[in-house]
């Protein structure tokens, strides 16, 4: 997007352009695939969500007026998606416990492998849509306007959700 301007990519991506959609598309794909990861657990139902995202963003790109916003919308679009996709499937998430690849004497540091599990079974236990707030704040670095333009609210109410859903996870790690 160097050589053209947001605004201007934007307005001939709404007016039907395909190579400039494209060019969004290579330039959020990821961040919507990892935002999705995180609410859906699950690899494959993210990039599925993000892919389906991609259809709805096509139709309803016009929608969007400021650049600025293009971002936090395509990213909600996206975990909107993983969610229908979630409650299609009624899948439950599983944890992989990674082998160690580090081929030190020892493995990996218990400690730090409990603790990893510790927080993957509490994220496990939150609503996507809580997991799709951490995701969008913590993942794809959203500051409170951007997750307000993603989840409809206002960043005050959006801070203080994060807030409440941050001491919830604190309380259960404890």
């Amino acid at each position: 997007m160097a050589d053209r301007k947001p605004s201007d990519l934007l307005a001939s991506a709404a007016a039907g352009d395909e190579v400039a959609f494209r060019r969004i598309i290579v330039e959020y794909h990821d961040d919507m695939r990892r935002v999705c990861s995180y609410v859906t657990r699950d690899e494959v139902v993210a990039e599925d969500a993000a892919q389906a995202a991609w259809s709805v963003a096509w139709r309803k790109i016009g929608s969007v007026r400021d650049p600025a916003r293009l971002r936090p919308w395509l990213i909600s679009v996206a975990v909107n998606e993983a969610k229908q996709l979630l409650r299609q499937r009624r899948r439950r998430a599983e944890i992989e416990i990674a082998a160690d690849a580090s081929g030190e004497p020892g493995g990996v540091d218990p400690a730090t492998g409990v603790g990893a599990l510790d927080l993957h079974a509490a994220l496990d236990r939150l609503a996507p849509d809580d997991r799709a707030l951490l995701a969008m704040r913590y993942v794809a670095g959203f500051d409170s306007t951007e997750l307000a333009v993603a989840t409809g609210k206002k960043p005050a109410a959006t801070r203080q959700r994060l807030k409440r859903l941050l001491d919830r996870l604190r309380e259960d790690l404890d």
